[in-house]
C-alpha cells in the first residue's frame, strides 16, 4: 500500500512540476515574435493614406479615442483622438484601448509599433488581446501599414495614461500564444472589385463583429458575416450584428446603389448629433468613420459580400432586453 502512495505522490509531484514548467514558459518565453529593425519614413503620401485607413476605413479612430455614448453612433468627443481609455466589459475581464498618440508611444521604435499593429505585441513584449484586430491587419499591404504608422507619428500628442487590461487566468496566458508573423498581401487591382472587396473588408475588420462567435471566443466560419453578435450598449440592452451575407435575410435585397446609400447618409450630421436614451437603439457600427469612405471602396466591399455563400439568418438589430446571462 505504501509503494502506491508513493507512486501517486511521484505523479503528483511530476505533474506539479510539468504545471510548473507549462507556467513559466507561457508567462515567460512567450509571446516569441520579435520587432523587426525598420525605420518608417513619413512623407505626404503615406500621412494621407495613413489618415484615411486610421479615420475610415480602419476606423482607428473609434476604440482609440473618447466616445459620447449618448449621441448616436457614438461620435468622438473633440479633442480625444488617439487618447484611449475606452472600455469593454467582456466576461473574462475589463479591455481598455490604450493611448497611441506620441505622448504615450513616442519612444516607440517604428519596429514596436509595426508589431503591436501587425502581430499584437506591445512594446513591453505583452501580447495584445485580438479586440484590436492584428490579426486583420496582419493580412494588409505592408506599404498600408507604413502609412498608418507615418500618420500615428502626426497626432496631436495627449497626456493620458489609461490603466492595463484586466484579464483573467487562464486567458492571460493563453493570449501569449496567439501574437504570430504577419502575413502580408498586396492590395488586389481596383478593376477586380471582389478581390479587392475582399481586402477593403479585411481592413475594415468587418468579419469580427458580422461572423458569429461559440461559447469558447471561437469565429463560426460556416456562418461567415451571418451576424448575430450581441454588443452591450451603456445606455442598456445590446445591439446586434446583422447578416451581411447575400441571402434576403441579409444583403440580399439590397442594390449596389443603397448599399451605397447607406454608408454615405451618415455624412450627414444630422444623424452624428441624435440622442440616445435609455432603453433607445445604438449603432455600434462606426457609421461616422466609414461614411467617409471612397466610394468605390464602399462598391467593392459589396461587390465581396454579395460573392459569399448566402446565410439565412434574421436578427433584430437591438436586443431592449438583453443582459450577460443571455
Amino acid at each position: 500500500m505504501k509503494r502506491v502512495w508513493r507512486i501517486l505522490l511521484v505523479l503528483v509531484v511530476l505533474l506539479l512540476v510539468v504545471l510548473a514548467g507549462g507556467y513559466l514558459y507561457l508567462s515567460t518565453f512567450l509571446p516569441r515574435v520579435e520587432a523587426p529593425d525598420i525605420t518608417v519614413e513619413v512623407t505626404p503620401d503615406r500621412i494621407e493614406r495613413g489618415a484615411y485607413l486610421f479615420n475610415h476605413a480602419a476606423a482607428c479612430i473609434d476604440c482609440h479615442s473618447q466616445r459620447n455614448d449618448n449621441l448616436f453612433g457614438h461620435p468622438l468627443q473633440e479633442g480625444t483622438v488617439g487618447m484611449g481609455g475606452h472600455e469593454w466589459q467582456m466576461p473574462f475581464g475589463v479591455l481598455r484601448s490604450p493611448n497611441i498618440t506620441p505622448a504615450a508611444i513616442g519612444d516607440w521604435t517604428d519596429g514596436e509599433l509595426y508589431r503591436a499593429i501587425v502581430s499584437g505585441v506591445n512594446a513591453d513584449g505583452d501580447a495584445l488581446f485580438p479586440l484590436m484586430p492584428w490579426p486583420n491587419y496582419a493580412k494588409m499591404s505592408r506599404e498600408d501599414i507604413y502609412s498608418i504608422i507615418a500618420y500615428m507619428k502626426t497626432l496631436e500628442p495627449i497626456e493620458n495614461e489609461v490603466p492595463d487590461s484586466e484579464i483573467s487566468f487562464p486567458l492571460s496566458l493563453i493570449m501569449n500564444t496567439m501574437p504570430t508573423e504577419p502575413d502580408h498581401q498586396p492590395i488586389p487591382d481596383k478593376d477586380d472589385l471582389v478581390a479587392y472587396g475582399k481586402y477593403v473588408v479585411t481592413v475594415s475588420s468587418c468579419s469580427d463583429c458580422h461572423t458569429p462567435m461559440d461559447d469558447r471566443g471561437q469565429f463560426m466560419m460556416d456562418q461567415y458575416m451571418a451576424g448575430g453578435n450581441p454588443f452591450p450598449q451603456p445606455t442598456g440592452g445590446a445591439a446586434i450584428s446583422m447578416n451581411i451575407t447575400p441571402h434576403p435575410n441579409g444583403i440580399g435585397d439590397m442594390s449596389e446603389a443603397e448599399f451605397i446609400h447607406l454608408f454615405k447618409m451618415y455624412s450627414d450630421s444630422a444623424y452624428v448629433h441624435k440622442p440616445v436614451g435609455n432603453g433607445d437603439f445604438n449603432s455600434e457600427m462606426p457609421w461616422l468613420y466609414y461614411a467617409e469612405m471612397d466610394t468605390l471602396d464602399i462598391k467593392a466591399m459589396y461587390a465581396y459580400l454579395m460573392s459569399l455563400e448566402p446565410i439565412d439568418k434574421k436578427h433584430d438589430r437591438y436586443d431592449p432586453e438583453w443582459t450577460a446571462a443571455k
